[in-house]
């Protein structure tokens, strides 16, 4: 079998990039590791910035994106008993748009279906060859696929970054002592855009997936046990955390919860020979930026533009410069996301010196216009790096 562009994995990133693809008349395969129910139904982040959002409508995928999903124009910081509010399209001119990954997942596999192109679900045993030939090759299923390029969107734990061999590779993380109690409940939110909540007690995120469903997180242990978290306990931690004189947060049926750690993480270079690394696959960022599923969109609209390039004109140099024009960007979310991180989350050991520098970050950013407009950039996704 032969294709131009093998893509490995069916997240956001791959089925974006093919997508992409599809628009310039490039042909494609994706293959994917899990079934299309599992791909359709994971929960994951809920945050599109302007950019990601303006990408989906001009792939013809963003209809159910501007019907069902919520245009925010700010955020709330919340400390020391007060709640203030980011105005970030004041500050920067961009919006951000809440819609499910989730739902942008089932938005592209649909526009791939109608298309009739391939799509590979179940795909368990993908091995990657060749990466430094003209022709490089995916095998599965006891068949092999020859590709000009294969794009590695198979997250963290995918086969695609090992292709890359150790000597070229070099791994940058950090790893955090703190992870998210996460939960969906079916209750109406009890606030117009999100709230992000200092407290002695721990970090809180009050968040939403729809007018009638509430997505909402609690600073844990990295390795909390989510069976130590009956429903009664969880509520009562958030109405600790999130009180506020004159506001109520509204409980409801939990309908999901599970506990994910924090890390931050990135693979250098992103590309080698033939092969091309986007997304998780090459870098991880702690979810408090809402960096995660933007920076993957933002990389294969790059590597989609420098192949769209290469097969028009022969020219090779955007793809040759992938690695680098991302990781500029990369760099950026990952000092955003660790800088929103620290200044919001209790730190190891309680120290009362830390709590008031946290506090001192955050009376500053809501009270210098300049500090105020850095934030509301970066959150929104539009600056230049």
């Amino acid at each position: 079998m032969k294709t131009q562009v093998g893509i490995v994995g069916a997240g956001p990133a791959g089925l974006t990039l093919g997508r992409l693809l599809e628009r310039a008349g490039i042909e494609s395969v994706i293959v994917e590791r899990q079934s299309r129910d599992h791909v359709e139904h994971r929960i994951r982040a809920g945050v599109l910035e302007q950019g990601t959002a303006d990408l989906l409508d001009e792939l013809g995928v963003g209809a159910r994106m501007r019907s069902d999903g919520i245009v925010h124009h700010g955020i709330n910081l919340q400390f020391d008993g007060e709640r203030h509010y980011v105005p970030l399209t004041e500050l920067s001119g961009g919006s951000i748009v809440i819609y499910g990954q989730t739902e942008v997942v089932k938005d592209l596999i649909a526009a791939r279906l109608d298309s009739g192109l391939p799509l590979h679900f179940e795909v368990e045993d993908v091995s990657v060859h060749e990466i430094e030939s003209e022709r490089p090759r995916l095998r599965f299923r006891d068949s092999e696929l020859e590709c000009d390029a294969i794009a590695g969107c198979d997250g963290f734990h995918g086969v695609c970054r090992d292709a890359i061999p150790a000597r070229v590779l070099s791994a940058f993380e950090r790893e955090y002592p703190f992870g998210w109690l996460g939960i969906l409940a079916q209750v109406a939110p009890s606030m117009e855009e999100l709230v992000y909540t200092h407290h002695e007690r721990g970090f809180a995120l009050l968040s939403l997936r729809s007018p009638e469903l509430s997505r909402y997180y609690l600073q844990v242990a990295h390795d909390e046990d989510v069976a130590e978290w009956p429903d009664e306990r969880i509520w009562e931690e958030l109405q600790r955390r999130t009180r506020l004189d004159g506001w109520t947060l509204h409980e409801g049926p939990i309908l999901e919860k599970g506990v994910t750690g924090m890390r931050s993480f990135v693979a250098e270079p992103m590309q080698h020979g033939r092969l091309f690394l986007a997304g998780d696959a090459a870098h991880i960022v702690p979810p408090t930026g809402a960096k995660g599923l933007n920076l993957a969109i933002h990389d294969v609209r790059v590597l989609g533009e420098a192949l769209v390039h290469w097969y028009r004109t022969g020219d090779a140099a955007q793809l040759d410069a992938y690695s680098r024009e991302c990781l500029r960007r990369v760099w950026r979310a990952e000092h955003f996301s660790w800088w929103m991180t620290t200044m919001l989350h209790r730190l190891p050991g309680g120290d009362p010196f830390d709590a008031k520098l946290q506090l001192s970050q955050l009376r500053y950013v809501c009270s210098s216009d300049a500090a105020a407009r850095s934030l509301a950039e970066n959150y929104v996704g539009l600056l230049t790096v």
